[in-house]
């Protein structure tokens, strides 16, 4: 285990790694495009203003890492965890995302709109004062997430799983949802469905 490395400024374009581990590492402002990581295992690591671009990366976990400023475009993320992890100016941009977990993890403020985030998990995040607006969330789970402020104005959230504090506090305004997020946003405004 590579423990409290300092990769800042490194240059390390195409490099594969597999079932690496990395802990409170600082990679930023890094050069790691075309990185491919496989099974590999980042806590508490730093990544502000890194480039990830092009990047791949396969059942690999990155809990607790900071994303400020980091160059994703044109990423590959599948089956990966990112439990916990902190994404600053930037979201997700230019990533694409397939069963994923964003657990706990930190929207705030984000810019997220007309971003493809279907299917994946954001138990628990958070995503005050996230601008959503017109996403396609279709089959994501935010149960627990917090909403406050979140823009969902013409998102798409059919097939998604949200509670009804997240759909109080949520703006919603022209979204498409299916019956069963109708009826649990019905019951979190204290109308009675018969």
């Amino acid at each position: 285990m590579e423990i409290a490395e300092d990769y800042r400024d490194a240059v390390l374009p195409g490099s594969t790694w597999e079932k690496r581990q990395f802990s409170r590492c600082d990679f930023s402002d890094a050069d790691l495009r075309r990185l491919v990581t496989r099974g590999c295992t980042f806590d508490e690591c730093d990544f502000s203003g890194a480039d990830l671009g092009e990047s791949r990366h396969e059942t690999s976990a990155f809990r607790s890492c900071v994303f400020d400023r980091t160059v994703l475009a044109d990423s590959a993320w599948s089956g990966c965890t990112l439990l916990g992890s902190s994404f600053v100016d930037g979201g997700l941009r230019g990533m694409s995302l397939r069963d994923s977990d964003f657990s706990l993890a930190n929207f705030s403020r984000a810019n997220l709109r007309r971003r493809r985030l279907t299917g994946l998990r954001f138990r628990e995040a958070n995503f005050t004062d996230a601008n959503l607006a017109e996403a396609d969330l279709r089959d994501s789970d935010f149960r627990g997430a917090r909403l406050h402020g979140a823009d969902l104005t013409g998102a798409d959230l059919r097939g998604a799983k949200l509670d009804a504090n997240g759909l109080v506090q949520a703006k919603l305004r022209g979204a498409r949802v299916d019956f069963e997020v109708a009826l649990t946003f019905a019951a979190a405004h204290g109308l009675v469905v018969d």
